[in-house]
């Protein structure tokens, strides 16, 4: 892969990214025989309905899709959603550090391959161009390639490191968004209750652990 198309790719993937996450949100129903008009018209609201990612309204269940497009469009919005404070600088130390990597490779594939042009041309006036460490074996062209071939291989690495990280930061967010909907407070114990068993036919005790979200307690 040339140092161009690895640009390109870069950037074609982000645009991508952020069209894919900007799509409708629509949820289908599938209308029970019993109840079809009613569910059919509340089907039909539903269809129409779109994720709104720049306010949440706290009247409504909390919606994990929110905070997994924010994070496609923005690294560390989906985390800010989720009140993950603490992963914002990981997000972005990880991006920023394959950044820096990327962009340091595109500026030493370009001082190489000037270098290695400035050597192999046959005119020993254009040896002074030749920057350090280059100059001290201008004398070796193939040691030059050598290593300008090297560093544009990095260059691909690290564009699909920062599309890893980029898709890390999404998981993440998605993870602790569909996490927020479940009860962690301390109803959610285990709990000795008396019971029953019709295959025994005898009393006794079981333990009982709720895990519930609370959606669905809300529900009840």
């Amino acid at each position: 892969m040339t140092l161009r198309k690895s640009i390109i790719f870069f950037a074609v993937l982000c645009l991508i990214t952020v069209h894919c996450s900007a799509q409708k949100d629509t949820v289908i129903i599938k209308a029970p025989a019993d109840n079809k008009s009613a569910i059919a018209e509340k089907d039909k609201k539903q269809k129409k309905q779109k994720i709104n990612i720049f306010s949440i309204d706290t009247s409504k269940p909390y919606n994990p899709k929110i905070a997994i497009v924010r994070s496609a469009i923005i690294p560390g919005w989906g985390q800010a959603t989720n009140k993950k404070y603490w992963k914002i600088p990981i997000v972005y130390g990880a991006l920023g550090t394959t950044a820096y990597i990327f962009f340091r490779n595109i500026k030493q594939f370009k001082d190489a391959n000037a270098a290695y042009k400035n050597s192999i041309d046959g005119n020993p006036a254009n040896d002074s161009l030749i920057p350090e460490p280059y100059y001290s074996v201008r004398t070796s062209p193939d040691r030059i390639k050598s290593f300008r071939n090297s560093v544009r291989q990095n260059v691909d690495y690290s564009v699909l490191f920062f599309i890893a990280f980029w898709g890390l930061n999404v998981v993440d967010a998605t993870v602790d968004a569909h996490l927020k909907t479940f009860d962690v407070s301390d109803e959610l114990t285990l709990q000795v209750k008396p019971g029953y068993s019709p295959l025994a036919n005898t009393n006794g005790i079981s333990l009982v652990l709720d895990i519930h979200s609370k959606n669905q307690k809300k529900a009840k």
